[in-house]
């Protein structure tokens, strides 16, 4: 993909200083109660690393769309469980050089349910970082293509970190001189579109911050 992080598997564990990648599941739906044992479902995931968890959603502009949280308490989900996918010997100054990095490719208005959703920016961080992927189970119904779009509940088919920006006021003009992180609280949210309802990261308390994404 041309950055300078394409590749950041980490040493063998013979290694010291390796700290562990895990994967943050969570449920979108209460249908996956029901499913869960046919080896599919609707999951959100984040990847946790030091201490911090990061996911992808989508947003109207052309920047990042990566967010960060407290681990797992992502607003707008169920979690469901952990995984651990390996370790990774970056220090948190340079894995944060990798996650803004990172988010130069994800813009939120990039964000695609079956080709580019949250479970496969944790599958790619996962492969760059351990050489591994997640769990396939995960991201399955995104495989199944248009089938997923069926299955999928009305209030789901536009997932959303949804005009957190926007909702502080700002313009897309603003948005692209988002240089540093941005903070919001779901609680405080007030959407002027009128379709907060359908947005993936819906208002349900917590706090969600905007990864800045690094200038190349």
């Amino acid at each position: 993909m041309g950055s300078a992080f394409s590749s950041v598997v980490s040493p063998s564990k013979g290694d010291t200083a390796l700290i562990p990648v895990v994967l943050n599941v969570y449920d979108l739906t209460p249908l996956n109660n029901y499913v869960h044992w046919l080896g599919i479902g609707i999951f959100h995931s984040g990847i946790e690393v030091h201490g911090l968890e990061y996911g992808f959603g989508a947003h109207d502009f052309p920047t990042s769309g990566v967010f960060e949280v407290e681990p797992k308490t992502c607003p707008g989900f169920l979690y469901r469980c952990s995984i651990l996918l390996g370790h990774t010997s970056l220090p948190p100054s340079e894995f944060r050089a990798f996650i803004e990095s990172i988010a130069s490719e994800y813009h939120g208005d990039t964000y695609h349910l079956i080709s580019k959703n949250c479970n496969h920016f944790t599958d790619d961080v996962s492969r760059r970082l351990t050489g591994k992927p997640i769990p396939q189970w995960v991201n399955r119904l995104a495989g199944l293509g248009a089938l997923c779009n069926c299955l999928l509940p009305e209030s789901l088919r536009l997932p959303d970190v949804k005009q957190m920006a926007e909702c502080q006021g700002l313009s897309e003009d603003g948005l692209e001189n988002f240089s540093v992180v941005t903070t919001t609280t779901h609680g405080s949210l007030e959407s002027d579109d009128g379709d907060q309802d359908k947005h993936l990261l819906s208002p349900s308390g917590g706090e969600v911050t905007i990864v800045k994404e690094a200038h190349r």
